[in-house]
């Protein structure tokens, strides 16, 4: 059976629950209702599993903190021995619109602490990246608020589209791997 860690980005507390840099969270949360699905606190981590069609994800949400989340990667990647090719890491990205989704196979962390410990922790920028965007739409100097701030009206009116598709990204991952992923869902 093909495993794979699907690893949600985002920082534990009621405060950051409904925040954009939460998002990997989010998506995690989307998808373990929708499957019935139920976390349980483990050594680093929130953990739940879901099977189909002969593979294995593993939903991981870090309860480390966003910037040291590659202690946590690190530990169940070697756990449950799952191969780097089939880890994917959801993170917010300021730099694409509300909602637009960019999958990549390698890259910078983009300024991201979450990504850049993982990296560390991995000694790889090679390892499959789900980037979900929040927008850039803040005055210069407030970043952090913005990005520890809690969704619009707007932007929750049209969140649980954009949630739905995330699920549909995960699964396609698992299933026709992160070539055919990428083109499926890249810019949608």
């Amino acid at each position: 059976m093909k495993k794979f860690l699907i690893v949600g980005l985002g920082n534990i507390g009621k405060q950051y629950e409904n925040t954009r840099h939460n998002i990997g969270f989010k998506i995690l949360d989307h998808f373990a209702k929708e499957e019935h699905l139920t976390f349980q606190t483990q050594k680093l981590g929130d953990i739940t599993t879901y099977k189909l069609k002969g593979r294995t994800f593993i939903l991981l949400k870090p309860n480390t903190y966003m910037n040291l989340s590659g202690k946590a990667v690190w530990y169940w990647l070697t756990k449950e021995k799952v191969p780097l090719e089939n880890l994917l890491v959801i993170a917010d990205d300021l730099n694409l619109p509300f909602g637009s989704i960019r999958v990549k196979t390698k890259g910078s962390d983009g300024g991201h602490n979450g990504l850049s410990d993982i990296q560390r922790s991995l000694n790889t920028t090679n390892y499959n990246r789900f980037r979900f965007g929040i927008s850039d739409a803040f005055s210069k100097g407030k970043q952090v608020d913005y990005v520890l701030g809690e969704w619009t009206p707007e932007e929750n009116e049209k969140l649980d589209d954009r949630l739905q598709k995330s699920v549909e990204l995960i699964k396609s991952f698992g299933l026709s791997g992160i070539t055919e992923t990428m083109n499926a869902f890249n810019g949608k």
